[in-house]
């Protein structure tokens, strides 16, 4: 019977195929309706292979790779812990559509903008909590801290920019304005979730996995590669449907449906964002790397600590988060 590395990818994320296939698998939507009891099946499933390095009796590789697939959609891959449902990737598709949905067609009002931003960087900030490097914890102040700046941020950014758009152009342009709070509170939330990597560090590892101290820098790169992917995430949908809803109100057939201009963009983000949560996902690898050269002149301490612990690998290797 041949051995099983359970912790083997399926594809090769050394590629954007390859990763773009393997979050495909992992942000499937559908796993949100697995049962808890279920989910913690498919661990005990996926611990038991991983310890014994084999199928267990009348379990088939079906089996093993669907626990496989609960098991990387719904824990955490450092801690191991059950995430929040809600702050899942695999929830993004669902939670995101309704949200950006109703952002877009909910913006003619300050007050719809204000409402409809609090939601988004709520459900933001519970998204970014989910999925933080487990090792750096955040005390219930930062996080209190955290929530309410970004989302002032993301309310200051809607409310000034409708404000200033009022005033010096069309209303059209009015419509970008939940991508612009977005954007803007994305800068801010997450690095504030996740203050602790950049005030201490993250673990790095070398080639083989082993530890071999913390970054800072490490931190700093991961937390800007995942600004990157949310605001990639959420851009198509945001950017190209006001452009189709600015053209199809201009016949009057479609604007007598009034009634299905918020569940029609809704459907419509929902289709954006089944390509794009695994697109943006995949757009760097999930464990990223960082050459040492880099610690040596940003931040001697945390290399001359390395130095200490042992030999200083040409590079290190850190989870970036999500």
């Amino acid at each position: 019977m041949s051995h099983i590395d359970i912790d083997k990818p399926l594809w090769d994320l050394k590629t954007f195929t390859g990763r773009f296939m393997h979050f495909l698998w992992v942000t499937d939507p559908r796993t949100c309706f697995t049962p808890e009891e279920e989910l913690l099946k498919a661990k005990e499933l996926v611990l038991k292979v991983r310890k014994d390095q084999l199928p267990p009796p009348n379990v088939s590789m079906e089996e093993i790779y669907r626990a496989k697939k609960l098991y990387e959609s719904a824990f955490h891959p450092d801690s191991g812990e059950l995430q929040n449902i809600f702050g899942r990737m695999s929830f993004q598709m669902p939670g995101g559509m309704a949200i950006t949905g109703a952002m877009l067609q909910f913006y003619r009002t300050n007050t719809a903008v204000i409402f409809w931003q609090w939601v988004n960087q709520s459900f933001n900030a519970l998204v970014n909590y989910t999925n933080r490097n487990a090792n750096s914890s955040l005390t219930t102040t930062q996080l209190v801290v955290s929530y309410v700046s970004a989302t002032s941020s993301a309310l200051v950014a809607a409310v000034g920019y409708k404000g200033y758009l009022t005033r010096t152009a069309s209303p059209f342009f009015q419509r970008y304005v939940p991508f612009v709070a977005v954007a803007v509170a994305n800068c801010i939330n997450i690095p504030l979730m996740r203050q602790n990597e950049l005030i201490y560090g993250i673990d790095i590892q070398d080639e083989n996995g082993n530890n071999v101290g913390k970054s800072r820098v490490a931190a700093a790169k991961g937390i800007s590669q995942v600004i990157f992917s949310r605001i990639a995430m959420c851009a198509p949908g945001m950017l190209i449907l006001p452009v189709i809803m600015e053209k199809l109100e201009t016949y009057k057939s479609f604007r007598r449906l009034s009634f299905l201009h918020a569940p029609f963009q809704v459907m419509v983000v929902g289709c954006f964002l089944t390509v794009m949560v695994p697109t943006a996902c995949a757009l760097f690898p999930q464990t990223a790397s960082l050459n040492t050269n880099v610690m040596r002149i940003m931040e001697p301490e945390f290399y001359e600590q390395m130095k200490k612990n042992g030999s200083v690998p040409e590079k290190v290797y850190f989870n970036k988060g999500l």
